[in-house]
């Protein structure tokens, strides 16, 4: 009864009782537990993987100007002079402020200044379109003018306005969250290719709309962020459930989170888990061909070292002890939210738009696309990543770290409004979709036991040996 609606709901909200899960912290240990507990029940061998990372907290956080307190929170991992920086550094600012609302930088002399900036969200649905090798649309919701302009909250202009701040001579900088709704609860990523140098906080669109209508051109403003950043442990928990083969299968999904982290990531923890469990239970009276590897990796929200250092070790090593031949993640099983007349989130009742990238044979991708319309999901694009493999982006999932180390992969992924806001609780689980997800993964699992390991990629397994991997 592991893949049920209920019992996998039930894991989810286990996992949001021990939030904040972020790493290095009391929850973030008590969640790998958690999944340590559940993967040794199912009857896998578990080891839990510790790969150093960074805790960033701040201690205090403050924005006046002109007298005026402003509502604000942390820019989070901003502040530091260096991706390897650790110790306590108290940025108090007093500056003159440039706003330059969303237009940049370019020609504008912020020289000393506090930046003020409309933070945008630049990436729509329709983006993803030119990769879309199918859609599953029942009832064509996806392709509503409005479904499709719809951005997520992952890929924004916070990387680059933070460049050229840094590049113009700026002091500090203030975000307005201008395509978010009224919510201060925004825990940005740590974007592991920008260092976000100067110290930073957010605004809300109405507490942006205040501070302008009082800004004078010659004003200035006291910002302070008193940060600290320590070395901690990221825990990664591997179960595994061994085949005949070396071959190995991998389901993965990530079980930290910065708020309660329920569609982020306690979902797609909570399939992992159900699927395992299932597994475990069929181990009894029949032995798989491929060895099922079961993974939930922590440090997502810090920058992945645990995924690059499991990449390093059991894909591109010439002793990993598996020769991994398909990833599938499972990543976001959540309802669509969109802004309301209040300016709060939204339900729309609505499974949020989603897409599963995949880089295998043809064969393999007409059988997943078979399994979409059998398993009844919708809004699901099936997105073709083959040319990504060899470009250091990869892909914006979980996955990315295995899936340019040369690995075949199906990764299911989304980006609903609220996936790092406080408000990710569990209200936004789409529960009418825990069961036929897992069930859909589980197909693919199966299919790929049933199959030739160096044949499920586009690019068959010993070319891509000879082509660039682990890039990133």
């Amino acid at each position: 009864m592991s893949m049920t609606e209920a019992a996998i709901m039930s894991t989810i909200e286990d996992l949001v009782a021990l939030a904040p899960r972020a790493t290095g912290t009391e929850g973030g240990a008590a969640a790998a537990d958690y999944v340590v507990g559940r993967f040794r029940g199912a009857g896998l061998e578990t080891e839990t993987i510790e790969v150093p990372s960074f805790r960033w907290e701040s201690r205090e956080v403050a924005l006046t100007v002109g007298g005026r307190t402003f509502t604000v929170a942390p820019i989070l991992h901003s502040g530091i002079p260096a991706h390897d920086w650790t110790g306590r550094r108290t940025h108090d600012v007093t500056a003159r402020i440039i706003d330059v609302g969303a237009k940049g930088l370019r020609g504008r002399d912020v020289r000393g200044a506090i930046v003020l900036f409309d933070l945008t969200f630049d990436m729509t649905l329709a983006h993803s379109m030119p990769l879309t090798r199918y859609l599953h649309d029942p009832g064509r919701r996806m392709l509503r003018g409005e479904v499709l302009r719809s951005r997520n909250p992952y890929v924004t202009s916070l990387g680059r306005v933070m460049r050229a701040a840094i590049a113009g001579g700026a002091v500090a900088v203030i975000g307005v969250l201008r395509d978010y709704p009224d919510s201060v609860a925004y825990h940005n990523e740590y974007y592991r290719r920008t260092l976000f140098a100067l110290p930073g906080v957010w605004m809300t669109r109405a507490e942006g709309a205040r501070l302008r209508a009082g800004l004078a051109a010659e004003a200035s403003g006291r910002l302070i962020l008193d940060i600290d950043r320590r070395v901690v442990m990221s825990r990664t928990v591997l179960g595994v459930l061994r085949g005949r083969t070396r071959d190995a299968v991998m389901i993965q999904s990530h079980h930290d989170s910065v708020g309660a982290g329920a569609v982020e990531d306690a979902s797609g923890t909570a399939e992992v888990i159900a699927l395992a469990e299932h597994c475990g239970a069929q181990a009894a009276g029949h032995v798989r061909e491929k060895t099922l590897l079961f993974v939930s990796f922590d440090s997502h929200f810090t920058g992945y070292h645990a995924h690059r250092a499991f990449a390093q070790a059991h894909v591109l090593s010439r002793d990993a002890p598996w020769r991994i031949v398909l990833n599938t993640t499972i990543e976001h099983v959540g309802l669509r939210a969109v802004e309301g007349s209040d300016g709060c989130f939204a339900a729309t009742g609505q499974t949020e738009p989603r897409g599963l990238f995949v880089n295998v044979n043809p064969l393999f991708a007409l059988r997943i696309i078979r399994g979409i319309r059998r398993h009844r999901l919708p809004a699901m694009a099936l997105l073709d990543a083959t040319a990504l493999e060899f470009f250091a982006g990869g892909i914006p999932t979980d996955a990315s770290f295995t899936f340019v180390s040369g690995v075949p992969t199906v990764s299911l992924i989304s980006g609903p409004l609220y996936l790092y806001d406080d408000a990710d609780t569990t209200e936004w689980i789409d529960r009418a979709q825990l069961e036929p997800v897992a069930r859909f993964f589980l197909e693919i699992v199966d299919d790929a036991d049933r199959r030739r390991g160096g044949l499920l990629g586009f690019v068959p397994r010993p070319l891509r040996m000879l082509l660039p991997r682990g890039r990133w």
